[in-house]
């Protein structure tokens, strides 16, 4: 088109035209693109991502993708910087180009950045590009919300974004080419939450035949079996099953018996442990560098807390890479249907330490005062006294002042939503105010004359409709545990007759495999409730009056008993202290246990004796001090120049 053709044939806003200045007059179109475009010489950025390089060549990658790109733009583009990074597209956008995996590969691509560097050269106005292009919208990001994002913030910069395998086009429908992008995008979405769910689920399966994932635990030795598919077999593939490893597996054995028969806590076990490292040899970490060569505390409890030494083979115990190693709720974790390998310890061994360790939740394992040996100052009740957020509250401690126990409601519960949208910035009560409330609760309803006829007045009032509710709720689950293990027990007996390829075998395997789903979710519920028990006990009965009949009658006051008694008598009773809203009501909780009420006897009589000797030392004290005011020459007030009096004439 001539100039003069220009002048008097203006071409349709939008479309591509090239005059001698290289722009021109009527660079302004309707359907959001930059005029940038309409340039003889359009600078573009490249932006590419690969996955990590256990699942792609990221040097191959990333030349494929360059030239995919290459070949897709206009010929009087150029390309001018290189964004690309070595990372997993399911990041979310604030973790994003900040991988350095890049610089171990030796990628012919000059590097300018990532795509966090992109998107703050973006808004510049002396950025070096005006378009980007990658292969495909799933480079970009793997999940639509970050994809978007990223999208957004180019488009906010006057930075259109286009894919080598979408159309590139500066006229038409800018809606249709929306359009594309967004079913693009979905299509990429689906197809990574798809391949997870897939992974996810042969994992899962994986686990239930009783086959082991990762490295062996302590006591264990992995015993490798040929792939039961014999294609996989024959290139050599392989699948590992767990087996008692001599002296580690008795090690573990030792320390549940330890744990559970003697109550030891783990620190006292690990000091054993180390004591004869040739009869307990310590574990060993992956890593050369961690290993330490001795036990400590930390791998005690690790043992204690590992289902797996029960014979069950379990997985998912941990969120390895979503939640950076934190341990998943017990519902989330997927069991074996049965015991595929030996066990180190009984599984109701197993389940009693779980519901000790739930309920003694923040104490420690002994009666003693709990404060550090270093320390000069202890709390009479540290980790007894919570707030109704649900935090234990601390101590806190200052010359010149009481003492109190501290709690920020609002900030422990930082993003809760609504139930929590209430709660008071901080709250604090006072230990000897504490120990007043605690000491009457004492001398009235556990060692007074009149406990019974207090308790009985209180029972009268108590609503155990929710008790009632989760014993019944217990009796239905056990029901249906016993049912499904039945069903599964017959389809076993089924299966074994039939041959493995036989469809009615397949079908008994896939309705086996349902039963074990079932049972776990079953399982999980259960577990659920026990929690439940352990967070709100059934109210007592009538028939638990007999326990407090043999409590001895006793006067005791807790505010004149040395420390030491009183946390032996919290540690028998279990002793749990629950501020509620503001501090201005407390509910107070001790258990009786049947087999402890001796101890709890004992404890409050060695307070009563310890009293007793206390007042007489007072009394003897007292009667001293008489005995020398009595021998003074001027009575006591006749000393102070405030009452001195004339001395009356003899």
């Amino acid at each position: 088109m001539t100039t003069f053709e220009q002048a008097n044939n203006p071409p349709v806003p939008g479309s591509y035209v090239s005059g001698p200045s290289g722009l021109s007059d009527y660079a302004v179109s309707p359907l959001g693109m930059p005029a940038a475009l309409l340039r003889d010489e359009v600078r573009v950025a490249f932006l590419g991502r690969t996955s990590t390089e256990d699942l792609q060549d990221p040097r191959q990658s990333m030349l494929r993708q360059l030239a995919n790109c290459k070949a897709a733009i206009p010929d009087s583009w150029v390309i001018v910087a290189h964004f690309y990074d070595v990372e997993s597209g399911r990041l979310a956008l604030d973790n994003r180009g900040r991988g350095t995996d890049y610089e171990r590969f030796d990628i012919p691509v000059p590097r300018a950045g990532g795509v966090s560097d992109l998107l703050k050269e973006a808004p510049a106005h002396t950025r070096a590009f005006d378009v980007v292009i990658c292969e495909g919208i799933s480079r970009v990001a793997r999940r639509a919300f970050e994809g978007l994002s990223i999208e957004r913030e180019l488009e906010r910069a006057d930075v259109p974004l286009f894919a080598s395998n979408e159309p590139i086009t500066l006229s038409g429908s800018r809606a249709q080419r929306v359009l594309q992008r967004r079913i693009n995008q979905s299509i990429a979405e689906y197809e990574v939450l798809n391949t997870l769910e897939q992974s996810w689920g042969g994992l899962c399966t994986h686990v239930r035949d009783g086959w082991n994932i990762g490295k062996p635990p302590y006591g264990y030795k992995a015993k490798v079996l040929p792939h039961p598919n014999p294609t996989k077999a024959d290139k050599g593939k392989t699948k590992s099953r767990l087996e008692p490893d001599g002296r580690c597996a008795e090690t573990v054995t030792q320390i549940f018996h330890w744990r559970y028969y003697d109550g030891l806590g783990c620190a006292t076990i690990a000091d054993l442990l180390n004591a004869d490292l040739e009869r307990y040899p310590p574990p060993t970490a992956p890593s050369k560098a961690r290993t330490r060569g001795f036990w400590g505390k930390s791998s005690v409890h690790g043992i204690t807390t590992n289902p797996k030494y029960t014979g069950y083979q379990v997985f998912n115990r941990r969120a390895t890479k979503s939640r950076r190693g934190k341990v998943n709720e017990p519902y989330k974790w997927v069991w074996s249907p049965k015991p595929v390998h030996e066990p180190l310890a009984p599984k109701w061994m197993f389940d009693e330490l779980t519901g000790r360790r739930t309920a003694r939740r923040g104490s420690r394992a002994d009666g003693t005062t709990n404060q550090h040996p270093q320390t000069n100052r202890t709390y009479l009740f540290r980790g007894r006294v919570v707030h109704s957020c649900g935090r234990r509250m601390i101590g806190d401690f200052r010359k010149g002042r009481p003492t109190y126990y501290l709690c920020w409601p609002r900030k422990n519960n930082r993003g809760v939503a609504d139930p929590h949208a209430d709660l008071p910035t901080a709250v604090r009560i006072r230990e000897d105010e504490l120990l007043d409330a605690v000491g009457r609760f004492f001398a009235e309803r556990i060692f007074g004359p009149d406990r019974t006829s207090i308790l009985e007045a209180d029972l009268a009032t108590v609503d155990d409709t929710a008790a009632r509710a989760r014993e019944e709720d217990r009796e239905r689950l056990q029901r249906q545990l016993v049912e499904i293990e039945r069903k599964q027990d017959a389809l076993l007996r089924q299966a074994q007759d039939g041959a493995p390829d036989d469809p009615f075998a397949k079908a008994l395997r896939q309705n086996y495999n349902e039963l074990a789903a079932n049972k776990n979710t079953v399982q999980a519920e259960m577990v659920q409730l026990d929690a439940q028990d352990i967070e709100t006990p059934a109210p007592p009965t009538p028939s638990d009056l007999s326990l407090l009949d043999a409590v001895p009658y006793l006067r005791v006051n807790l505010a004149r008993a040395p420390q030491a008694l009183l946390q032996t008598l919290f540690e028998v009773t279990q002793l749990t202290v629950q501020l509620n809203g503001l501090g201005d009501v407390v509910t107070i909780g001790v258990k009786l246990p049947a087999d402890q009420v001796p101890a709890i006897a004992e404890a409050g009589e060695r307070i009563t004796d310890a009293m007793s000797a206390t007042e007489i030392a007072k009394s003897a004290d007292r009667n001293d001090r008489r005995s020398l005011r009595g021998s003074c020459t001027y009575p006591r007030w006749d000393s102070n120049p405030r009452y001195r009096r004339e001395r009356p004439a003899s």
